[in-house]
């Protein structure tokens, strides 16, 4: 298996992979799904691949397509005490296809999102964790941070 980094003709697989994750993540509780959202995925990934704040990575599948994706990006808000220069990490959209789990898959894809951070200079990352994922993220040391995840939505 090797990992690699995405192009622009993956983009029809990682729309389809993310909405194998929504389904996932809709299965485990409050996770609203937006209807027409694959679009705005599609070309929101279009103008950010390649971009330095950005890596896609994928792992091929044998007969076509994708067998699993994930995705790291950069914040940078204002520094502060535990972040001196404000830069963060947050990982997407972690999807394996279902008929390739259990083959390492999401695990390579997670050893070179680390790695492209710390090659960043970042020093935390953040993750929303499917049941599934959650074991994964926690043997590579993502551990509760002791705040609330809160969210607001504008619900009008």
């Amino acid at each position: 298996m090797s990992v690699r980094g995405a192009n622009p003709q993956d983009i029809p697989e990682l729309v389809r992979l993310r909405e194998i994750l929504a389904d996932r993540m809709a299965q485990d509780g409050s996770y609203p799904i937006e209807s027409q959202w694959q679009e705005a995925y599609a070309e929101s990934l279009k103008d950010r691949l390649g971009s330095l704040d950005t890596a896609v990575y994928v792992v091929d599948a044998p007969e076509e397509g994708l067998a699993a994706c994930g995705i790291g990006l950069i914040f940078e808000p204002f520094p502060g005490p535990s972040l001196p220069d404000g830069r963060y990490g947050y990982i997407q959209g972690m999807t394996t296809d279902p008929r390739h789990r259990r083959r390492g898959h999401s695990r390579s894809i997670m050893v070179s999102l680390l790695q492209w951070y710390r090659d960043s200079g970042i020093r935390k990352v953040d993750l929303h964790a499917t049941s599934d994922g959650e074991p994964l993220y926690r043997e590579f040391g993502f551990v509760d941070d002791g705040y609330p995840s809160l969210t607001w939505r504008d619900l009008s």
